[in-house]
């Protein structure tokens, strides 16, 4: 065997998951520069390299996030919402339960991280009137939704891949319901422990009913009023003009005339002797504008988002939490950069990134997915952010935005691709597309929509992955990993072999991705089922399974990613609930496939 190609392979995949766990750069742009490697290598053909692109599993779930996006613009999760809340209860485990019976059956169908967007103010808001501490309850939401999405082939990008894999590897395609007779026990399995165990191991990182944003951002040493005296070189100046902001590093959020309050937008305001401005930021930066441009700090004013919401609600002003999402432009820019302020008519206050807090130089911070932005705007604002594809306003959107006549027909539409699936009258590539022609066709989506509803970051990242499974395979490499790996494991019992199997790949998928690790491992485990003279399927059962469980941290998969800093959770808060969710399933898994499936 020439030793050659696998070395290379072999060289290029240590460097790629290096640059996947380092994160150098996003993701998506990781997978396809191993991509660009392989074909500049020889390791596999510019049509093999550029074949992501177009396989049946890539745009099948672009297919889905478009048909999901289709039934939440309908509102169909409004009712769902409304029966949350009335059969929900006040004790944390019924809570948790009827939560997981809620989101598991509904990711079975929709993509979760799409769930988890539409829940997430909805569970916030449930929270604060059941007098739960949010953090109780959004680890539990984000565990059922990745329990749920493994009941059919659609739940999750990764069941759709491990298809696409299968049908490289010569196998048939996967069918709707191939994963649901192990789906469902493992669902119930988790809904269980998830019931019992979370209320008792998740802390209240934040306090039952909800605190008031100042203080759960700590802004009462952020937020003061400052008055400009005669003496003040301010006078006559417009905010723009005077470079205040830019140069002190503060945010004016209003500024008040004779008991007349000004709102955003400020930049053109000319400031007058006697303005009170109510600003943003830290102790030096008031200290130092007091020096330099003459203000009186008023240091007896104490800032109270509750007062201050209230307040608002009879004016123009509001004051609320927006979520960074994975597809958004911001990722990687600064809000300098973006003229955040200009381009939304918003202030931003602080940034909650998991545990760290950041309330200084905003304008320089770097966003990620997952921050969190306090933000103060006008509220035609908000309802401008409600309707980005970037952001995530943690409030309910109004019904009125919402296509609720459209209900059944998108539920008809979704329905159908179902059932024409699993009767085998057409694959489900087709009729996932077709699905997607008749949302539009019907007025559930409008065209313009289509785009913004894919997860352009997952299409890509699969696009880039899929030729390193190709080069895997073409360099013999996967039956050079599977011949070793028989030297070291052939004497295991096929249990233990799966159970091997599971635990490498669940401990993969959290430094890497789920999707990264369904193509690196399912090829490898079918070379050791094939050697072994075992059913190759159900080493790729365990390996689909494996992949999407990723229950240890909150950076090993999308929906943990989303929830960490609205839940104030800290990293170890999910390795505590989720070590002993990981061992139980692995444990558990490799048995149900052997008494399901055979072995």
């Amino acid at each position: 065997m020439d030793i050659s190609p696998i070395f290379l392979t072999i060289t290029v995949l240590i460097i790629a998951l290096i640059a996947f766990i380092a994160e150098w750069l996003p993701v998506d742009l990781t997978a396809l520069s191993i991509t660009v490697v392989l074909m500049l290598l020889g390791l596999v053909t510019p049509n093999e390299g550029i074949s992501g692109f177009g396989n049946s599993a890539t745009i099948t779930v672009m297919a889905m996030f478009i048909l999901s996006a289709g039934i939440t613009k309908t509102g169909i999760l409004n009712v769902v919402r409304d029966w949350l809340i009335k059969w929900g209860g006040k004790n944390p485990s019924r809570q948790i339960f009827t939560l997981g019976m809620v989101v598991g059956p509904i990711s079975a169908f929709i993509n979760n991280t799409a769930v988890v967007a539409i829940f997430l103010p909805i569970v916030e808001q449930w929270s604060k009137q059941t007098k739960t501490s949010v953090s109780k309850l959004l680890i539990p939401m984000s565990f059922m939704t990745i329990l749920g999405g493994l009941i059919t082939l659609i739940g999750t990008s990764t069941n759709i891949l491990a298809s696409g894999v299968a049908v490289q590897l010569g196998y048939p395609e996967f069918t709707i319901f191939q994963f649901t007779a192990l789906g469902l026990p493992v669902f119930f399995i988790g809904l269980v422990y998830i019931s019992l165990a979370a209320p008792k191991l998740l802390p209240a990182r934040k306090p039952a009913g909800g605190e008031s944003l100042s203080e759960d951002y700590e802004l009462k040493e952020y937020v003061s009023e400052m008055i400009i005296p005669p003496n003040s070189s301010l006078i006559g100046q417009t905010l723009r003009s005077s470079e205040i902001q830019r140069k002190f590093d503060l945010d004016v959020l209003e500024i008040i005339r004779n008991d007349e309050h000004f709102p955003p937008p400020l930049a053109d305001k000319v400031l007058a002797l006697g303005d009170i401005l109510l600003v943003r930021g830290s102790r030096n930066s008031l200290l130092n504008i007091k020096d330099e441009r003459g203000v009186e700090i008023l240091a007896d004013f104490k800032f109270n988002s509750t007062e201050m919401e209230k307040e608002n609600s009879q004016e123009a002003e509001k004051i609320a939490e927006v979520l960074i999402l994975s597809n958004s432009r911001l990722i990687g820019t600064t809000l300098k950069d973006l003229r955040f302020r200009q381009r939304y008519n918003c202030t931003v206050l602080a940034i909650r990134r998991g545990e760290e807090l950041i309330r200084e130089r905003l304008g320089k911070v770097t966003l990620k997915f997952g921050d969190l932005l306090l933000i103060q705007a006008p509220k035609e604002s908000f309802i401008g952010l409600q309707t980005t594809r970037e952001l995530l306003v943690l409030e309910e959107k109004n019904r009125e935005s919402l296509r609720q006549e459209k209900v059944w027909i998108s539920l008809g539409i979704i329905v159908g691709v179902i059932l024409i699936s699993a009767f085998d009258i057409v694959p489900i590539l087709v009729s996932s597309l077709a699905g997607v022609i008749l949302m539009v066709i019907t007025g559930c989506l409008k065209p313009g929509e289509i785009y913004g509803s894919v997860r352009w970051d997952i299409i890509f990242l699969l696009a880039g992955l899929i030729p390193l499974g190709i080069a895997m395979d073409n360099s013999g490499t996967n039956q050079w990993l599977a011949d070793n790996l028989l030297r070291v494991a052939g004497n295991f019992s096929p249990y233990w072999i799966l159970v091997l199997f599971y635990f490498s790949t669940s401990m993969l998928t959290e430094v890497l991705s789920n999707n990264a690790a369904v193509v690196l491992m399912i090829p490898i485990a079918v070379k050791v089922a094939e050697s072994m003279g075992l059913d190759a399927l159900s080493f790729m059962y365990v390996v689909t399974f494996a992949a999407s469980n990723s229950y240890l941290a909150p950076i090993g998969y999308q929906t943990n990613t989303m929830i960490y800093a609205p839940g104030g959770y800290k990293f170890l808060d999910y390795t505590r609930v989720g070590l002993p969710l990981t061992i139980t399933l692995t444990i558990i898994v490799p048995l149900l496939v052997m008494k399901i499936y055979g072995i």
